[in-house]
């Protein structure tokens, strides 16, 4: 079945549960035969999210081919409008990187963690994005929603609710996304959200089922019931020893080694999440392992201003 990026060229879905979903990026063979950890696809595969996850649907899905290297271009200018990705952008640029004890969790946003979550909602999950807070940060001048990721899928009438962390350590990324939802998924904070939302919602006419997601987001609503229309995807992209010490992903012992990695960061996810709710909360753990998550942040950075300049 075709998906709207063809990222399962790339990367593969590993591990698919109702509670655990887990990708792979593997290996390919260089020019001199040696094995080589697939960093470049995979960061060339992101920049082809990057238009749709700056504009969302807003501005239509057509675009002809003579249109696409042009949207590109505005894509990546509109995200360095946003101080947080023009920072990031910077410290890369001067051999610096974001180290898992930084307090400043919005500062984490311009490492693009939720450019990969937009991906492998769309591609594995089969959500629609239901609007995206770059557009109107740089159309209306102020952020939108907390959340990393606001999707929805008209099918099964559900509204997914993202966040995502991008570190070097695994656990000190879940770490981070169980404080996440203790301060997210609270009737204020999501009341609050919502009326944010709704509002924006109603300037577009192409959302499917508008009336029906502004309706669920409603105050009127009981929390209950929204909280049984909502799954809550947690991405975390970390650092694996993995594309170390191995260089073929379909090796059993690297399979092996692979879940037994991933099923011990569900379970530690598992330990301590203490949410009061968490019963009732929809939670799907994302895993996204990596070789090295410095040099993908950098090599998205320096994808993005290659466009970004084009422009200039």
């Amino acid at each position: 079945m075709s998906t709207p990026f063809n990222s399962e060229k790339i990367i593969v879905h590993k591990i698919n549960e109702s509670e655990l979903s887990t990708f792979l990026v593997g290996f390919d063979i260089d020019n001199n035969g040696e094995s080589k950890y697939r960093i470049k696809p995979l960061i060339n595969k992101l920049s082809d999210v990057i238009y749709e996850f700056a504009f969302g649907f807003h501005e239509g899905e057509e675009t002809s081919n003579n249109e696409i290297l042009a949207r590109l271009t505005e894509a990546a200018q509109s995200i360095y409008k946003i101080d947080v990705f023009q920072k990031v952008k910077d410290i890369y640029d001067n051999d610096g990187s974001i180290t898992d004890d930084l307090k400043d969790k919005y500062l984490r946003r311009g490492e693009f963690g939720e450019l990969i979550l937009h991906l492998l909602l769309r591609d594995f999950h089969n959500t629609i994005p239901l609007l995206s807070k770059i557009y109107f940060k740089d159309s209306f001048g102020a952020v939108v929603h907390g959340f990393d990721a606001v999707h929805i899928e008209p099918n099964t009438k559900t509204l997914w609710l993202g966040e995502s962390k991008l570190y070097k350590n695994g656990k000190i990324g879940i770490k981070a996304l169980i404080q996440d939802i203790e301060e997210h998924f609270q009737s204020d904070y999501l009341n609050n959200e919502f009326l944010i939302v709704s509002k924006k919602l109603k300037h577009f006419d192409n959302i499917p089922e508008k009336d029906y997601w502004i309706d669920l987001m409603s105050k009127s609503t009981k929390l209950i019931d929204q909280l049984d229309s909502i799954n809550i995807p947690l991405l975390c992209t970390f650092d694996s020893n993995l594309f170390t010490n191995h260089s073929d992903e379909n090796d059993q012992t690297f399979i092996n080694e692979y879940l037994s990695e991933m099923k011990e960061l569900k379970k530690y996810f598992d330990d301590n999440n203490n949410h009061p709710l968490k019963t009732k909360l929809n939670i799907i753990l994302v895993l996204l392992p990596v070789q090295n998550k410095i040099e993908l942040v950098k090599g998205l950075h320096n994808k993005l201003s290659l466009l970004q300049k084009l422009g200039e």
